[in-house]
């Protein structure tokens, strides 16, 4: 057996950390904000030139891995400076379409059913700006976010892509969290140790549902779907 003088650095460090083996242990997340100052504290003094050894297992000192290590734990956001470009991902998404003019016959499809409005392009944007003046436009752009998601066949890629959508939909810190119910909360959770393309496959079911049974008998009643539909049927003729 491996005696406590044979105790690894590794764990030296983390007992140190927490105050000695017996410490009560804080629960991941707690203290988001003061990993960040300790990994803005690292950055600093690497970019004035420090010269204190990094990482000699004291109490009180950043992260072993790294100030720009990720703690990959999926029961909240991430408080890494890797989530710092996110709002730059999303407005670069390939699914953030260009605005596109509909015909006067695809805007009376969009009246026969949800599907026929979510398969036209047109449909989708005119339908995701109803949702932004509603405040829950995050349920658009997480429908997209799947799409592309499950087209996704690299490895890394889908791993790299899973971690973005997770932090930005479906973290309870996230201010574009979406409405998901506790069990496929849960079931995302368990898959997101090894995720696939189909990691998000129930909650884009249960989001679509939602849209179709919520948002979209209020967007064909509104004033938006009469007016592009009144606009265009008065260029009609014309054409």
């Amino acid at each position: 057996m491996r005696s406590d003088s044979q105790q690894p650095v590794g764990e030296e460090v983390e007992v140190a950390r927490r105050g000695g083996r017996g410490a009560k242990e804080e629960p991941m997340g707690s203290e988001p904000m003061e990993m960040r100052k300790r990994q803005m504290s690292v950055q600093q003094e690497s970019a004035a030139g420090g010269t204190a050894p990094a990482h000699q297992g004291q109490p009180g000192q950043a992260n072993p891995r790294g100030s720009n290590a990720c703690c990959f734990c999926w029961c909240c956001c991430c408080s890494c400076s890797w989530n710092e470009d996110r709002d730059e991902r999303n407005r670069k998404a390939s699914y953030d379409v260009k605005e596109e003019t509909p015909t006067l016959e695809e805007v009376h499809s969009w009246a026969q059913s949800f599907d026929k409005l979510m398969s036209c392009p047109a449909g989708r944007n005119s339908f995701r700006q109803f949702l932004r003046t509603e405040f829950s436009e995050e349920n658009m752009l997480f429908w997209l976010a799947c799409q592309e998601f499950a087209k996704e066949s690299n490895k890394g890629s889908v791993e790299e892509k899973a971690r973005v959508i997770y932090e930005d939909y479906i973290s309870i810190l996230s201010p574009k969290e979406v409405s998901l119910d506790s069990r496929v909360r849960e079931s995302i959770n368990r898959n997101m140790q090894e995720p696939t393309s189909h990691t998000f496959d129930d909650a884009q079911l249960q989001i679509y549902t939602l849209m179709q049974r919520d948002s979209y008998p209020r967007y064909m009643n509104s004033s938006a779907y009469k007016n592009l539909l009144n606009a265009l049927s008065e260029q009609s003729p014309e054409s």
